[in-house]
């Protein structure tokens, strides 16, 4: 059975009982997250939160070559930008908090927006061609929320977070995985679809008690952690509303390199 919109595919059940597959599907954008997309997947989290039909949720970008890269750019020009982020936030909140074991399954680039979701996913398992990172200093001149930034350093460390974000590089699948943040580096597609069958298969014959039980410990531990630094909104409103930020997005939409002044 599937639901089927244009940017966002639903499966229910084709990788296993109780499996629900959601496939972000803009390949000729590397999957780029829209505001429509974000608002839907809001909505299906919360839908999915009260439904034990389901046991795991698996999330994979369509077209080989993307997980998702980032956002839709132009979406920040049509409301406030720190406001946009807040409630993308809040859906990211909403992924991190499913009872369901949640799976982000990477073939291609992985970055900003798309790095966001794998890492509010409690596991990731990725082809070699994959690569993950935030290079917006590069880019857009933006800001990470910290919460965001907290769920990157949590599950790539310190040293891979901070060569992402100040050197701007993206960090291969076999460095990822190095540090523990995939569970699993596999060849090629084929190969990452009998991984996602192995993996799930063992999860759906998995106590639900244990595992909704072990989330929500977990859960409680990150965000006694994850909490923003004091006056955050004004930093980001002053990033957003700054030169660079500007500079970055007219170059972004013009597909020029950004020439930023600080």
């Amino acid at each position: 059975m599937a639901d089927t919109s244009a940017d966002l595919l639903i499966h229910r059940n084709r990788l296993g009982e109780g499996v629900l597959e959601v496939t972000f599907n803009r390949p000729e954008r590397r999957n780029a997250f829209t505001k429509a997309m974000y608002a839907e997947m809001r909505a299906l989290w919360e839908a999915t939160a009260a439904d034990r039909s389901v046991r795991v949720v698996v999330l994979r970008g369509a077209g080989g070559k993307a997980f998702a890269a980032g956002n839709e750019i132009s979406d920040f020009l049509e409301a406030d930008a720190v406001d946009y982020e807040n409630w993308i936030r809040e859906m990211f909140d909403r992924l991190w908090s499913l009872p369901q074991v949640t799976i982000a399954a990477v073939d291609g680039v992985c970055v900003g927006g798309g790095l966001a979701v794998a890492t509010h996913c409690d596991l990731r398992v990725a082809t070699t061609a994959s690569r993950f990172g935030y290079p917006i200093a590069r880019t857009l001149g933006n800001a990470l929320s910290g919460t965001v930034l907290y769920r990157c350093q949590a599950i790539f460390g310190e040293s891979l977070t901070r060569e992402m974000l100040l050197a701007s590089r993206l960090v291969s699948a076999e460095r990822a995985y190095a540090v523990g943040a995939l569970l699993g580096v596999v060849p090629d597609a084929e190969a990452l679809e009998a991984e996602l069958r192995a993996l799930v298969s063992g999860i759906v014959q998995a106590s639900p008690v244990t595992i909704e039980t072990t989330k929500r410990q977990l859960l409680s531990r990150a965000r006694g952690l994850e909490s923003s630094m004091p006056g955050e909104q004004d930093l980001l409103r002053s990033v957003y509303g700054g030169p660079d930020f500007a500079e970055g997005v007219r170059a972004f939409l013009a597909k020029e390199k950004p020439a930023f002044g600080g």
